[in-house]
């Protein structure tokens, strides 16, 4: 009896599919992972470094899109040698799709900060790069599948099977990228990883059709060396990320992780410890004190003996360290976006130290959450006596969504009739505009806007923005030991020179146009 018959008829291609066909488009899923992996990397990187991760985001995907439809399109002028052609493309997408964080990474860190023009250029012709040469493989893998196997595939069978199994390996890394590549592997081993993947899939290629390629040989040493350089680029890793950051830095790194939500580094040297998320200075050891005490003490001193005090951002505990100096207070809530934050500042000895081990108080709650969601819940019932904001500066809309009438509404309907907001709000000197905008969203809720502004050498002048619905009064009085204020020196923080006052003109900032993002990037733009 003669074996079954293994032609299918078109239509009905689903019935039967060889070992060949089968290892073709799991080089489908394997490519549609490496592709939005290289994809993700970018953003990710470059909002790391350039900060707006909005932005980032949206110009680095619609140039990879953008790249990927031209790569589509030049893959109509590869008419010979496909396989040869296809193996050719995965194994420069592996070796530079896979090592493109790590390259961009180490230019950050070579460029000088007044250089980060050229680091656009790199990035984005990158971008463009890794995009074109991703865009050609899934044109090249369903004309492959076409020339060998074409009596068995109607078009739209074989369209159908391809964009498949493409779509599920993009869902997977979309998930995996965020929960379990990064936080486990980070930016750089990611990277290289699957780029070895790229690599892997040229060298199946490179066995499963060996009769149809003419130099089998130079293609094999292609895929070693390929291989070879991203094995040895994977054990070099974590030396390369060192090194680049302890350029950037400058001093000798005693934490260098990195969360769900951000980069952390403290760093330690002759005048003492810094924190840098995403490579922002948070704070200076030596000077931390003039910030958090501006921040702190006149909303605390003005409203007199505060019971219950809330703290919206500040995981580090400096602010906590300030309030825990007032006898009156009850109880503090710290919601801190980062639990990473949150433990380091409770459990790194050094770090307990500067923050008087006050994250380990006994009168604080601490809630790991979006302060934004966390305050929408709260119920209305619920109020403090002082709430103290200390988010980072308005560089994205992310953070930006905290600066907005939205927000300070929220702020108001939990602050009780006497109380006091406080609001760090970037500088006054440099930002003037930005500075401004944000006491006049505070006004446009209702709340008085009192602004003040304090010199901290690591940052220069910065500002504060008091709300309340009583008109503030300086405080008579301040709790002792402290380092930069006194009662005497309060009235000189209120008072703005020429150069520092209030433009006319400026509106409050809403969620349905984040103006103070756009303010805030102009402004401090032109420092860089």
């Amino acid at each position: 009896m003669p074996p079954p018959s293994t032609d299918i008829p078109a239509g009905n291609s689903a019935a039967r599919v060889s070992l060949p066909e089968l290892l073709l488009l799991a080089s489908v899923f394997v490519v549609a992972a490496c592709g939005l992996v290289y994809e993700l990397a970018a953003g990710a990187l470059a909002s790391y470094l350039l900060g707006d991760s909005v932005l980032q985001f949206s110009t680095i995907i619609g140039t990879y899109l953008f790249a990927m439809g031209l790569g589509s399109w030049l893959s109509r002028f590869v008419e010979r040698q496909l396989v040869a052609q296809f193996l050719r493309i995965e194994l420069l997408v592996g070796l530079i799709g896979g090592l493109m964080p790590a390259a961009l990474f180490a230019a950050h860190s070579l460029l000088p900060p007044a250089h980060l023009t050229e680091f656009r250029w790199l990035l984005y012709a990158l971008v463009l790069l890794v995009g074109a040469l991703v865009g050609l493989e899934i044109p090249l893998v369903m004309r492959i599948l076409k020339s060998q196997h074409g009596h068995r595939y109607a078009l739209k069978d074989l369209v159908s099977q391809v964009l498949t199994f493409d779509y599920l390996g993009a869902l997977l890394v979309a998930l995996a990228f965020p929960l379990l590549l990064v936080p486990h592997l980070g930016l750089i081993r990611t990277g290289i990883a699957f780029g070895l993947l790229n690599a892997l899939v040229a060298v199946w290629a490179l066995f499963l059709f060996k009769p149809q390629l003419r130099r089998w040989g130079a293609h094999a040493t292609a895929c070693a060396f390929t291989l070879l350089a991203l094995v040895v680029a994977m054990l070099g890793a974590e030396q390369l990320t060192s090194w680049a950051e302890e350029r950037f830095y400058g001093e000798q790194m005693l934490v260098r992780e990195s969360s769900d939500y951000q980069r952390v580094v403290v760093t330690s040297g002759r005048n003492g410890v810094r924190l840098f998320l995403n490579g922002n200075l948070q704070f200076h050891s030596r000077d931390e004190y003039r910030y958090h005490e501006a921040l702190v003490h006149p909303a605390m001193a003005a409203h007199g003996a505060p019971k219950k005090v809330l703290v919206l951002g500040g995981g580090d505990g400096m602010a906590v360290r300030e309030i825990l100096k007032y006898p009156s207070v009850e109880q503090v809530t710290l919601v801190e976006l980062d639990p990473h934050m949150t433990r380091l500042f409770s459990t790194l000895p050094l770090l307990r130290e500067l923050n008087h081990e006050s994250l380990l108080s006994p009168k604080l709650r601490i809630v790991n959450t979006d302060a934004f969601g966390w305050l929408g819940q709260l119920p209305v019932d619920e109020r403090f006596d002082v709430i103290v904001i200390d988010f980072p500066d308005p560089s994205n809309f992310s953070l930006g969504k905290l600066y907005t009438t939205s927000f300070y509404q929220l702020v108001d309907q939990h602050l009780s009739a006497s109380g006091y907001a406080v609001i760090q709000t970037t500088s006054p000197l440099i930002a003037r505009r930005s500075f401004w905008t944000v006491a006049a969203t505070v006004e446009s809720v209702g709340l008085t806007a009192t602004a003040y502004h304090a010199h901290v050498p690591s940052f220069g002048e910065w500002g504060f923005i008091l709300a309340s619905r009583r008109p503030f009064a300086l405080p008579r009085a301040l709790p002792e030991g402290l380092k930069f204020l006194s009662v005497q020196s309060l009235p000189a923080l209120f008072d703005f020179p020429p150069d520092m006052a209030r433009p006319p003109g400026l509106e409050a900032n809403r969620l349905s146009n984040q103006q103070l993002v756009h303010e805030f990037e102009a402004e401090w733009g032109k420092v860089h």
